[in-house]
């Protein structure tokens, strides 16, 4: 299946963000797209799939262990470890595991087959989705159509990387470490609220108006119809720059400083805007530690903060549930003034342009 080159997608650069700084830094937690049908929410993400960088498995393990990281294999490859086994290593490329709608608990959580164990004297496990997912991306298409208990036990192992099936007295731990991308059209229904804050971060995605950037969709979309080799040929310098620049981001995450007063702003803005929980002020940081990362920079700078607050701030309840998220025109207003400073939406507009062009060089529309 062909698909439109990451970077070639218009108009999508809050939503290109979000995903680039879980490319960087997975454990920010799990992405939600709402927006109507037709937007490109799903091509974009498959997109950003192919763009991954390989990773090295455990060949024969379900579950895709880390053969680097013996603390963070599943019980299986650290058994075999412990007896002096040799694991066989190869490297695969990402891909994106995908949950249909009619999904049952068996097919996303796994189960152990209590016959073939017994009757082989070895345990049998029969993968779900999280272990297949695990070191890839977990998508859900229409999250908010799926039933609550099946979100919830993937929020859950997503929340803390690891998932656990018993069955019978038989139990066996995975390592779930995924990037979780939940899409949703609101009009087709909402997710409840104890759901919709276990995303870590949020992206609207709207309709165009602007009919220059309609045009120039459709003007690509035409072109990479007509000509796909063609098409992605032009783009691959660009996808292969964003490729390396997460690789570049990986390696230097750990390096990369927050200095003490942006912890005492962000808790200061979340609490003066009444955001419910911590968990924002934590995701809002670690996105702006990834942006700095992609940067290429290993000090965070205030429009990283403010980026981290509109990514980890777009779905949050507020009040215990009394207030609807803040909007972004509530949050640049507490951030400018917290900092004494004019609303940072309009000082942002330039040095926006400027990246963009960066990062997307003379193709970007």
């Amino acid at each position: 299946m062909r698909l439109l080159p990451f970077p070639a997608f218009v108009g999508m650069e809050e939503l290109k963000r979000a995903l680039l700084a879980l490319a960087v830094d997975p454990s920010i937690g799990g992405l939600l797209i709402m927006g109507p049908k037709g937007t490109g929410k799903s091509s974009i993400v498959r997109s950003f799939a192919r763009l991954l960088p390989p990773i090295r498995v455990v060949a024969d393990c379900p579950f895709n262990c880390d053969p680097d990281s013996p603390d963070e294999m599943c019980d299986l490859c650290r058994s075999r470890l412990e007896r002096g086994e040799k694991l066989p290593v190869r490297e695969v490329p990402m891909r994106m595991v995908n949950l249909p709608i009619g999904a049952t608990e068996d097919m996303v959580l796994g189960t152990i087959n209590i016959e073939k164990t017994l009757k082989e004297g070895k345990l049998a496990f029969e993968p779900g989705l999280l272990g297949r997912a695990n070191r890839n991306i977990l998508y859900i298409d229409e999250v908010n159509l799926l039933p609550d208990h099946i979100v919830d036990s993937i929020l859950d192992a997503a929340a803390s990387g690891w998932h656990t099936v018993e069955r019978e007295g038989i139990s066996l731990r995975h390592p779930a470490r995924f990037i979780l991308i939940g899409t949703m059209n609101p009009e087709e229904g909402e997710l409840r609220p104890q759901l919709l804050d276990r995303f870590a971060i949020s992206v609207k995605v709207e309709t165009l108006k602007d009919p220059k950037l309609r045009a120039e969709i459709v003007r690509r979309n035409l072109e990479f119809e007509m000509d796909p080799e063609g098409f992605e040929a032009k783009w691959r310098p660009v996808e292969e720059e964003i490729r390396q620049r997460i690789l570049r981001a990986k390696q230097i995450l750990r390096k990369v400083r927050v200095d003490d007063h942006y912890f005492d702003l962000v808790a200061r803005i979340c609490s003066r805007l009444e955001v419910d929980g911590y968990r924002p002020d934590i995701v809002a940081l670690k996105v702006a530690r990834a942006l700095a990362a992609l940067d290429g920079r290993e000090e965070v700078r205030e429009d990283d903060v403010m980026k981290g607050l509109e990514l980890a701030l777009g779905h949050r309840t507020r009040a215990e549930g009394l207030k609807p998220p803040p909007t972004k025109e509530e949050l640049h207003a507490a951030f400018s003034e917290l900092l004494g400073k004019k609303p940072v939406l309009k000082e942002e507009a330039k040095p926006r342009k400027r990246e963009q062009i960066r990062f997307f060089p003379r193709w970007t529309f």
